[in-house]
């Protein structure tokens, strides 16, 4: 069996059998009246009887689709649309513009069965009381989306140990941990068990180690139940540990959508090749084989082209007494950097 998550469908046997998209955005559009006005007294007072407006373009015909079980990763610079796109999918506000659909259901309606397959993680805001046990706003959630006593004490159990929570949901919320205090929320969100997750930065603020166990306890998560998510973050290593496929909006427009891989082949046509050499060299002499991006004493970093990779490194090893060798990718960071300089849809 194939899956292919680009074109949401399964070859099985030389069958292509299409997947009904779990999320569906299509020309997705907000934009908001702003009011305008001139400087001075007479501005105000003509601001005050006749106000005028301008139009701000938030998002605009944003399209893409999403199949269940995806993990997809949502990038942007700050004030390009994420958190605006992410309050339409979830229904926190009403589109401008096109249609969107979520599990089968329009987002701004609200309707109780939408509510039940679907949570919002915001990693700046919280749902946990800050003075009481994250126990007592946990009972809180399972009285809203009525869960049993029974099922509530699995469910709590079960993520609790994938969170490595233990003996921590006892303890007001004021005195855990940043990283407990976020693995909670994550728990308090996932309590009746959503089918589509929205997290818009789930790590800001966490440590390195608090990261690593919230990406691994996400992965964990979309493994065991399959849970689609849509994930926003500034640390791309949540996206590279996570993601497969990623989207790219700036200024309120899709850029981008497809492999992450194909993102590295398409804006990043060139290898990091780093040199260590026994003994240093002149800056002319190195430039003879290829582009020095950098030279501290005996370490040098190049910049080649794919497909002049294997004749540089041959040569540089043929002509220089070196002591190591390493070929990387660019970081994903600069690619997208990249990317949102050249401002090209895709």
């Amino acid at each position: 069996m194939l899956i292919n998550t680009d074109k949401l469908s399964v070859f099985i046997c030389g069958f292509n059998i299409k997947f009904m998209s779990i999320i569906i955005a299509e020309k997705l559009s907000k934009f908001y009246p702003v009011a305008v006005k001139e400087p001075g007294i007479k501005g105000t007072i003509t601001h005050f009887f006749r106000r005028t407006y301008r139009s701000i373009k938030a998002v605009e015909d944003v399209s893409f689709e999403i199949a269940p079980g995806e993990i997809v990763g949502f990038l942007g610079p700050n004030g390009a649309g994420k958190t605006t796109t992410l309050k339409m999918l979830t229904g926190l506000i009403h589109p401008s513009g096109g249609t969107v659909r979520v599990a089968g259901h329009v987002p701004f309606r609200r309707d109780e069965a939408f509510l039940q397959k679907i949570t919002l993680v915001m990693g700046q805001k919280q749902q946990l009381i800050w003075d009481l046990p994250a126990l007592d706003s946990l009972k809180i959630n399972a009285a809203v989306y009525n869960i049993s006593d029974k099922e509530f004490q699995r469910r709590v159990g079960e993520l609790t140990e994938m969170l490595s929570l233990e003996g921590k949901l006892t303890q007001p919320v004021r005195k855990l941990s940043l990283g407990e205090r976020m693995k909670a929320e994550l728990l308090a969100a996932l309590l009746h068990r959503p089918h589509v997750l929205f997290l818009d930065e789930p790590t800001l603020g966490l440590d390195v180690n608090a990261q690593v166990g919230v990406r691994d306890f996400l992965r964990d998560y979309n493994q065991q139940y399959q849970a689609t998510v849509l994930l926003t973050s500034h640390y791309m290593a949540d996206i590279t540990a996570l993601c497969q496929r990623v989207l790219l909006i700036h200024q309120g427009k899709l850029m981008y959508d497809g492999n992450l891989d194909g993102l590295l082949e398409r804006f990043a046509p060139y290898r990091e090749v780093y040199v260590e050499l026994a003994q240093p060299l002149s800056v002319e002499k190195l430039m003879s084989y290829g582009d020095v991006q950098s030279l501290e004493g005996r370490s040098v970093r190049y910049m080649v082209p794919r497909e002049a990779l294997t004749r540089t490194v041959s040569k540089i090893l043929a002509d220089l007494e070196v002591v190591d060798l390493t070929v990387t990718e660019p970081p994903v960071e600069e690619v997208i950097g990249r990317v949102f300089q050249a401002g090209v849809v895709y």
